[in-house]
């Protein structure tokens, strides 16, 4: 790994390992956030999805 010690290299990995875990959990938090603001649309589409028009000239 390049490190000068077992030792330090133990450390590096540690410190990502936490790193990684912070990072998904707060990948998972907005996710969780996002979807609970997200509602059904009232013909049951998808939400959060807007249409497009399928006639941008009209």
């Amino acid at each position: 790994m390049g490190h000068a010690s077992m030792r330090a290299a133990l450390i590096y990995q540690h410190a990502t390992k936490e790193r990684d875990r912070e990072i998904a959990d707060s990948v998972d938090k907005r996710i969780t956030r996002s979807t609970k603001r997200s509602k059904p649309t009232a013909r049951g589409g998808k939400p959060g999805k807007r249409r497009r028009d399928t006639n941008p000239d009209a």
